[in-house]
Parts: C-alpha cells; sequence; structure tokens
C-alpha cells in the first residue's frame, strides 16, 4: 500500500466526522436546513463561496444534477457560506468531543498541517478552497482542517484521472460498486441516480468491456486498478515533503483515534466509498 492510500484511510476517517453525524446534522438543522442533503452540500461547497448549482455538479463529480439542484442555491438562501462554515466546525467539534474526548492532538495536528500546505491545489479546486481558510487554533479542529484539505486535494485528483479514463460520474459509481461488490440500491440512493440512468451506465461499460452483465471483467479491474494507483501517485506530494520520519509518526498518532471513530461513527460502517476502517486497521 502506498503511503498516500493509508495516510487517505486514517485522515478520511478523520474528516468523515464532518457530515453525517448527529452533531453535524443537529447544526445544521438549527441553521435551518431542510434535510441533511441542503446540509451536506452547503457545508462541503462553502469555502467554494455562493457558487451556482453548476459548480458542485462539477466539483462534486458522482453526485446526480438533479440532486444537487434540491439544495443548491436555496442553501444560499439559509445562510451565507461563511455561517456554513462555522457550522461544519461546530458539528465536527461536538462529534470528535464525543467519540474521542479530550485526547491531546496537539502534535498530530501540527504535522498533518504541514502535509496540508503541501497538498497540491492547482487544477483542483475544493482543495485551493480549502487551503486559504485559516486553521482554526484548536488541535482537534486544526487537525480536521488540515485532514479536510488533504482528502479534497486528493479527490480533486482522483476526479482529473477519471475523466482521462473516459468514466462519466454514473459510470464512475457503477463501475466502483461492481469492483466493490456494493449493493447497487444503496449506491443509487446515495448519490441520485434512477434505475435507469444505472442501466445505461452499465450498457454503456458493457459496450466498452468493463462489464459483462453485473460483474466487472479483468479490463474493468485492470481500469480501476490503474485509476486507483494514478490517485495514489497524484497524492505522494504531501508526505514526500513531511518526509518518512514525521509521516510514519503521524500515522502511528493517527491510527487508535481512526480507530474509535470507526468503531463508533454509524456512517463509517457503511459508505460509498466502500471504506472499512476497522477491518483493515484490526
Amino acid at each position: 500500500m502506498r503511503t498516500s492510500r493509508s495516510m487517505w484511510l486514517l485522515c478520511e476517517t478523520y474528516h468523515d466526522v464532518t457530515y453525517f453525524t448527529p452533531e453535524s446534522r443537529a447544526a445544521t438543522d438549527a441553521l435551518g436546513c431542510k434535510g441533511g442533503w441542503m446540509g451536506y452540500f452547503g457545508m462541503r461547497a462553502a469555502p467554494l463561496g455562493a457558487v451556482a448549482p453548476e459548480m458542485v455538479i462539477s466539483a462534486f463529480y458522482n453526485f446526480h444534477p438533479r440532486m444537487v439542484r434540491r439544495a443548491i442555491p436555496y442553501a444560499w438562501q439559509v445562510a451565507s457560506p461563511e455561517q456554513y462554515l462555522v457550522t461544519r466546525l461546530t458539528g465536527v467539534d461536538r462529534a470528535l468531543q464525543r467519540m474521542i474526548g479530550d485526547r491531546d492532538l496537539t502534535e498530530a495536528a501540527e504535522l498533518a498541517q504541514e502535509a496540508a500546505r503541501n497538498a497540491p491545489t492547482a487544477g483542483r479546486p475544493l482543495a485551493a478552497a480549502n487551503a486559504i481558510i485559516e486553521p482554526p487554533a484548536e488541535p482537534r479542529l486544526k487537525l480536521w482542517q488540515a485532514t479536510t484539505v488533504l482528502r479534497e486535494s486528493r479527490g480533486d485528483g482522483h476526479i482529473a484521472v477519471l475523466v482521462a479514463a473516459s468514466l462519466d460520474p454514473a459510470e464512475t459509481l457503477v463501475l466502483f460498486a461492481a469492483d466493490h461488490d456494493v449493493d447497487p440500491a444503496y449506491m443509487r440512493q446515495a448519490r441520485g441516480w434512477s434505475e435507469a440512468e444505472w442501466a445505461a451506465a452499465a450498457a454503456r461499460l458493457e459496450d466498452r468491456g468493463l462489464l459483462d452483465g453485473s460483474s466487472i471483467t479483468q479490463a474493468g479491474r485492470d481500469l480501476r486498478t490503474d485509476i486507483e494507483r494514478r490517485t495514489d501517485e497524484a497524492a505522494e506530494a504531501p508526505w514526500q515533503a513531511l518526509g518518512e520520519a514525521r509521516t510514519r509518526r503521524l500515522a502511528e498518532l493517527m491510527r487508535p483515534i481512526a480507530l474509535a471513530l470507526g468503531e463508533q461513527n454509524e456512517a463509517m460502517r457503511r459508505n460509498p466509498m466502500a471504506i472499512d476502517v476497522v477491518s483493515a486497521l484490526s
């Protein structure tokens, strides 16, 4: 496993307290959001400013456009992007307090922040938008901000690889679900695609020899392997800059935290990224 992939697993688990914990939902409900998805799109898109739905559709990539348009631009009528930034930190802080308590995260925050300062942002809009936000002073929130920059930088790079592979958003999900044995019905619901749209994407993949019915072919597996390899390669820069010894130290600090979060964060037990952090780290 490349360093960038093992560190992504740790950082993603920490970042993921952002959107789907009870504390996060309570914070966006208090802000006035109508449903959890409005809160999700509002909080994640907030660093970009009060952008049009087309910008969110483009940057987030695999959500169905109509799912985004149900939330954006209405989210900006509920509150400003600046208010969403405050709200997401409120939810993060409360969720982390519940799940990991008052651990001293000062060293981890400093190491992660240095790595985040070296995360590529050129051609990566979500990474660039998050990178210019002033890090919070509280160590657990400073660590969260750093992991957010790192995961959005990796995610933007992943989208570039998908575009280069000529996989549109629906095709990306269909091929990923087949490769990871994720229930298509669950993935469709999580990202807003209809059965007909899913079937059409599957047919396009079958025409390219990437699927055989509902099963991924060897060519499909090879493409998925190449996509993940290139994504990992494009995410190495922060860890090369941090250096082997300090990256290893950050991993040591993050591992028990990621395990604790993986065991307690309900959203991590079933997720569209097919991450099972407890199995991976145990």
